[in-house]
């Protein structure tokens, strides 16, 4: 069982680090999605807090937005993470990786892990923009701590969620289809650019079950409004959710070369 776990771990890392090797060859892609968080902070956020017709607890509507826009921005890179995957069996490499004695959970988590990594450097952008557009955030080391912590879960779980697509799909012209479709529904049904309270009862519901909801308000809470009743409750909603996702990911993940 030690061994297990010490070879899980190992793995864990090693799987991570190409990740990052290969984010640091071809950082092109963290350059593209940085538009996204340019687009909504400083054109619809500043639109938006101009109407002021979004009750947002007292603070400026970019203040209150800016968690949700620095989720949507780690969520939509780690959404299309399972595209990896596709390419990776498209190339051989994952059938070569798949009959090494690697544990299929240390291959999942490695990937969540460089996930987080590409979802740290978004939360970078994010932040700056914040400074130029002169919005005031709650900026310590126990927040920017626990902003990373639920950074690191947000994209682990939703990296987890996008594997789960791409070994069910199998083909990258499938998996951006669906990938698209369901990356705004997951934005809208959440709490990142309205609050839960002025969303319609059915869709109230929805907003309580999707994981981004959890996201948004623990990093909202050490950013922005300093309450952090619930943020032990979202951390741990979130430790759930990253571990059921990891666990069906694995199982998942040789389907992709079925």
């Amino acid at each position: 069982m030690l061994g297990y776990i010490s070879q899980l771990i190992t793995k864990t890392r090693v799987m991570a680090g190409v990740g990052v090797i290969k984010l640091l060859h071809d950082p092109t892609e963290l350059i593209t999605r940085a538009v996204q968080p340019v687009l909504w902070l400083c054109i619809f956020g500043e639109a938006m807090s101009q109407i002021r017709a979004i009750p947002t607890q007292g603070f400026t509507y970019l203040q209150f937005i800016t968690p949700g826009v620095l989720t949507q921005s780690v969520t939509f890179v780690a959404i299309f993470y399972g595209l990896d995957i596709i390419m990776e069996r498209d190339t051989g490499l994952l059938q070569k990786i798949l009959v090494t004695p690697t544990p299929r959970l240390a291959l999942v988590w490695g990937k969540m892990l460089s996930a987080s990594v590409r979802g740290v450097s978004q939360a970078v952008v994010v932040l700056f923009l914040a400074l130029i557009l002169n919005i005031h955030l709650r900026v310590s080391f126990i927040s920017i701590g626990g902003v990373l912590i639920l950074i690191v879960l947000g994209a682990s779980f939703f990296t987890g969620f996008s594997m789960i697509i791409a070994s069910i799909v199998k083909t990258r012209e499938r998996f951006m289809g669906i990938g698209q479709t369901i990356t705004l529904p997951l934005f809208f049904a959440s709490n990142a650019i309205y609050p839960i309270s002025i969303m319609p009862s059915w869709l109230q519901a929805i907003a309580n079950i999707n994981p981004l909801s959890y996201m948004v308000d623990g990093i909202r809470a050490l950013l922005v409004t300093g309450n952090l009743t619930r943020l032990s409750y979202d951390i741990v909603i979130l430790i759930v959710a990253t571990f059921i996702i990891s666990l069906l990911s694995a199982y998942m993940y040789p389907k992709v070369v079925i």
